[in-house]
């Protein structure tokens, strides 16, 4: 029997998930493909507390239910997230397509994902009566694998404030309306005094989840510019070894090749 709800808060959206049957929907701009008839849905489009953009003074947080349009619109936003949602498809997409949603899909290819994981933000997931933060590195374990329960809810996104301004993000894709990138590349580095006090990449649409070498970039933090140069060489046949491209619709030696190309630009942007 197909038995739809639409929660009008948290409370009531974490007691429904109980129910097994019930398959959260926010946007649903990925699930109305996917749609099974008599599929039964937990609509959470409603739910005030999964609405919200808020800075807590270490986070910017957002609702899981908030749409790629009212990120793009938020000055809260960092820039980072608000060009790579900006080039999200199109505006239909944008304005009905979630956070949440482009977050549980699982997808190595989710534009607002990357930029989460770049980042090295964490989730706010919750069930009734529990809740816990995990890093989303270690929210994807697999091709749409999530080390999400049952009955949990993915209820925000928390990205951290520090260091995330002065960032490079390219995505390639078939044409700009494409709802899907055939590769994207997100890069963040902090140099201050001088010295690089962070650097982070992250590479989607590539392998079975978002690529984040954290081992790797943290080769070139503490370094000089000068070092830096002196050590791109070694850093790079790092990242070369580890790319290794699932087949695909796109080429494995095409992808791989513009991964090391982005990335040579970004370290060259960066006066690498």
């Amino acid at each position: 029997m197909v038995k739809s709800f639409a929660a009008g808060s948290l409370k009531e959206a974490l007691a429904l998930r109980k129910d097994p049957e019930l398959i959260p929907y926010c946007g649903g701009t990925d699930l109305m493909v996917e749609a099974r008839e008599g599929a039964s849905y937990l609509y959470l489009h409603k739910v005030p507390e999964m609405k919200r953009i808020a800075d807590d003074g270490v986070y910017i947080r957002f609702g899981a239910a908030c749409t790629f349009s009212e990120v793009i619109g938020n000055p809260l936003t960092p820039g980072i997230l608000r060009e790579a949602c900006s080039q999200i498809a199109a505006p239909a997409i944008r304005n009905a397509g979630s956070i949440g949603g482009n977050i549980a899909n699982g997808s190595p290819k989710a534009d607002s994902a990357l930029i989460f994981m770049v980042t090295d933000s964490k989730l706010r997931l919750a069930s009734d009566g529990s809740e816990r933060v995990l890093p989303i590195k270690d929210f994807y374990i697999g091709r749409k694998k999530l080390a999400l329960a049952p009955d949990e809810l993915i209820v925000e996104a928390m990205m951290p404030k520090q260091d995330i301004e002065d960032y490079y993000y390219k995505k390639i894709g078939a044409r700009n309306a494409l709802a899907i990138s055939r590769l994207s590349f997100a890069g963040i580095m902090k140099i201050k005094d001088g010295v690089i006090v962070k650097c982070a990449t992250a590479f989607g649409a590539v392998s079975d989840v978002i690529i984040r070498l954290s081992e790797i970039d943290n080769m070139l933090v503490g370094k000089t510019i000068g070092e830096a140069r002196e050590f791109k060489g070694a850093y790079l046949e790092a990242f070369n070894d580890a790319i290794v491209p699932i087949r695909g619709r796109v080429g494995m030696e095409y992808r791989k090749d513009v991964c090391m190309n982005l990335l040579r630009d970004f370290l060259e942007t960066n006066g690498i």
